[in-house]
């Protein structure tokens, strides 16, 4: 399984402190990039970046996962970088249909939408699977086509 670069605002230092964890338990090579305190005032949008940076700097060898209050912020900011195919997941087809249909390889928590039990369920789904050739492939091309036309 790919090294996981994960973040999070200082609504979901708990919940991020619980998947790491369970990642760590799976012998999954994890970057927490931070925020380390619920006191930290960093904005989400400067840690979804970071954790995307990282990931470009690893030439997509890496996955991330952002965590914050809902996982929309981090989705929204992950996504306005190159390459980076972000989405919110609250239940495990969510996670399983972002990497199958869409080769996502960013996964998006709400801490305050799901709890632990959840969160480690959902992530447990996204790492095992992986993007392979199929229907959606023409669909995810697109998506690059798009990217490619406004990343100028």
């Amino acid at each position: 399984m790919k090294p996981i670069v994960i973040g999070c605002d200082n609504a979901a230092v708990e919940l991020k402190d619980t998947v790491i964890d369970y990642l760590k338990s799976r012998d999954i090579e994890v970057e927490d990039v931070g925020c380390f305190s619920s006191k930290d005032s960093t904005y989400y949008a400067y840690i979804a970046e970071k954790v995307c940076s990282r990931m470009i700097e690893s030439g997509y060898e890496k996955d991330g996962i952002l965590l914050c209050g809902t996982g929309i912020g981090m989705a929204i900011t992950a996504n306005k970088c190159r390459g980076i195919r972000a989405a919110v997941c609250h239940d495990n087809f969510a996670a399983e249909r972002s990497r199958l249909s869409n080769n996502g390889n960013v996964l998006c928590l709400g801490a305050r939408i799901i709890g632990p039990g959840l969160a480690v369920k959902i992530v447990s789904e996204w790492i095992r699977l992986e993007f392979k050739d199929s229907s959606s492939t023409p669909k995810v091309e697109a998506i690059c086509e798009i990217e490619k036309a406004h990343f100028k």
